[in-house]
């Protein structure tokens, strides 16, 4: 490890050295070597040789002790070091360099996940400027970078992407795209799967990443905040244990905190839903009255990440996410076909990975994300090492979910939808074989095990398009007709 201090250069004629000032610094020196000694007997490490010869100032012995607190062999004496770090405001643009040029990538990621943490110590980690020519077409980057998503789920393909400098491009892209919120998110999409891989961590901590999402966890767009309080979260060995893959979002807490956390609540979405929009209070009044938004300006709160989180602060929330197209025609990917009991599978896996089931846990679902839900728990059942996800679900919160199918697919609401009809589509047929399966199975399953059900039944119409307005999931469809707590929401 490299480290810097930062001195005065002074005259070399020994004849300008022997004032009154030479006499302080020297006496000055005197001193801080003797504290920095007996520092080093208390904290029981041996006593730096640099330390013995260079000259500096009363005022950098703060900065140096933490940073040795923070390489100490206890883990409890390293994040207090950090929490030293994160809550002191006061010191100089030099202190703070010394920090981000001498901490470790431990040290550094607590302090990105800090939330009193000062921005400008992932100021001055790197700093450095980039040059490009014109920009290239954002949408064919788009294309190819969804491409390089599916690429970094692979841990052997994360590994090409690191070697061929992938990091470095990545950010100059990130950079460039600043205005536009889209392919940022990608890119960090990217960046998150690649921090599940440890044997990476080094790379992305010395390619400049930690800063940026430093920076990114404070903004007040909270997409943008997510993405990067996933990628630190998978950074942080230090105080997270679990590992976000792609699409498993914690809208709180997203910095490192003291609160125990004692459930977790998992949000997640329905047909052409998404981990924040769904859960928003309504579009925006601009965006109805006028001409269509771009991204989350377009919504207003997510209540979970701001209602829920301060009524509940000792709660985990996550919000999943993941793909659904009405069409065949508008998926991106035709040929990547999900049945809802591929999608089940894949997601249940990556929750456990999460750790949900290690605490209480309660499920809240829309429309055919209560499906999912269901078919989950159900795969969990049957799974000895998922038995810790059916052993803590306390409670089901089901908001208008088909539970015996929807007329959807039979509307022909553009020529396209009905001639490339999308899987999901499929089945959520009325009165789906498969659904009926499904349903029967849960009911038993959950009277079985006294889970808490309670469904929420939607009254209003829903516009499709801008033509036609129905009730994608009639009153007779979304009621469980069984145990559950039913409420009817005008909505």
């Amino acid at each position: 490890m490299k480290s810097y201090i930062y001195v005065h250069t002074v005259s070399l004629d020994k004849g300008e050295n022997h004032g009154i000032a030479w006499q302080a610094r020297k006496e000055l020196h005197k001193a801080v070597r003797k504290v920095l000694a007996t520092s080093a007997k208390i904290l029981r490490n041996p006593f730096a040789d640099p330390f013995s010869t260079v000259d500096i100032e009363d005022h950098e012995c703060a900065v140096w002790l933490l940073l040795r607190k923070s390489k100490s062999d206890d883990k409890t004496t390293r994040l207090e070091a950090v929490r030293e770090m994160s809550e002191t405001h006061h010191w100089h643009d030099y202190q703070y360099r010394i920090i981000a040029q001498a901490c470790d990538p431990k040290t550094l990621i607590g302090l990105a996940r800090s939330e009193e943490s000062d921005l400008q110590i992932s100021f001055f980690l790197v700093k450095q400027k980039y040059y490009f020519g014109e920009v290239p077409s954002a949408t064919v980057e788009m294309f190819c970078l969804e491409a390089i998503v599916k690429h970094s789920e692979i841990s052997t393909h994360c590994d090409k992407i690191e070697a061929n400098g992938g990091l470095q491009l990545l950010q100059r892209l990130y950079r460039l795209h600043k205005d536009c919120p889209k392919v940022q998110r990608n890119i960090m999409r990217v960046i998150g799967n690649m921090a599940l891989n440890e044997h990476l961590h080094s790379s992305i901590v010395r390619s400049g990443w930690v800063s940026i999402m430093a920076e990114a966890m404070k903004s007040p767009h909270i997409m943008e905040s997510s993405h990067a309080a996933r990628i630190l979260a998978n950074l942080d060995r230090e105080t997270v244990q679990e590992k976000y893959q792609d699409g498993v979002y914690v809208l709180h807490p997203q910095y490192r905190t003291s609160q125990p956390i004692k459930a977790d609540v998992l949000f997640i979405h329905g047909l052409m839903g998404a981990a924040f929009k769904t859960w928003r209070q309504q579009d925006s009044e601009q965006a109805v009255i006028e001409k269509p938004m771009e991204d989350e300006d377009r919504y207003t709160t997510c209540w979970p990440k701001t209602w829920l989180a301060k009524d509940c602060p000792a709660l985990r929330i996550i919000s999943v996410e993941y793909d659904t197209s009405l069409s065949d025609w508008r998926a991106r990917c035709p040929m990547e076909r999900k049945s809802i009991a591929f999608r089940s599978n894949e997601l249940l896996r990556k929750l456990r990975a999460a750790g949900v089931g290690d605490r209480p846990v309660v499920w809240i679902s829309h429309s055919m994300g209560g499906l999912l839900v269901k078919k989950m728990l159900l795969e969990a059942s049957m799974k000895p090492e998922m038995s810790t996800v059916i052993n803590n679900t306390r409670g089901i919160i089901f908001y208008s979910v088909p539970h015996h199918g929807s007329r959807l697919a039979e509307y022909s609401v553009n020529i396209r939808y009905l001639l490339f009809p999308s899987l999901e589509v499929k089945e959520l047929s009325k009165d789906s074989p498969a659904l009926k399966t499904l349903q029967d199975d849960f009911l038993e399953f959950a009277k079985d095990k006294n889970f808490q059900v309670l469904n929420f039944v939607e009254t209003l119409p829903t516009y499709i398009g801008s033509m036609i307005k129905l009730h994608v999931v009639p009153v007779e469809s979304a009621g469980i007709h069984s145990f559950e707590t039913c409420w009817l929401l005008d909505a």
